[in-house]
């Protein structure tokens, strides 16, 4: 697969939360978000946006091996669903991500294969961020 150059974003969020409430996210492009915390109430919870980031990227990502494979115009829908498994031992995390990737249109297993490899493993960032055991820094702010 040739090289992929990204066009700079500016990334990033913010999460607010007073003593009640629901957290408040906003991204750096002005994007908001309530987070979710009650398992029966609608809408988004951390755990969802893990899952919702790895899904968003991947057909992203698959959109783009097809453009460069020379076959999107023979894709009519990419669809990826992702849930996952928590640890069982050791610290709160997701130990397995299950990815159910859906390619429609006029191409062969062998193509959306591809497709599928280049996304996951190549192309998206997400993905390869969650492989690939990042570096926190952490700071505490001054306090007011």
């Amino acid at each position: 697969m040739a090289d992929l150059k990204a066009r700079p974003r500016p990334t990033g969020a913010t999460a607010t939360l007073g003593r009640p409430g629901f957290p408040h996210v906003t991204s750096t492009t002005k994007g908001e978000i309530d987070i979710v915390t009650a398992p029966s109430q609608p809408g988004f919870s951390p755990l969802d946006l893990l899952y919702a980031s790895l899904s968003g990227c991947l057909v992203l990502s698959a959109r783009i091996a097809a453009s460069h494979m020379g076959v999107l115009d023979r894709i009519s829908e990419i669809t990826a669903d992702v849930t996952g498994e928590k640890a069982t031992e050791g610290h709160s995390r997701v130990a397995k991500f299950n990815i159910v990737f859906s390619i429609k249109g006029d191409i062969d297993e062998e193509t959306r294969s591809q497709i599928v490899h280049a996304a996951e493993d190549e192309i998206c960032t997400v993905s390869n961020t969650i492989r690939g055991n990042p570096e926190f820094s952490t700071t505490l702010a001054a306090s007011d």
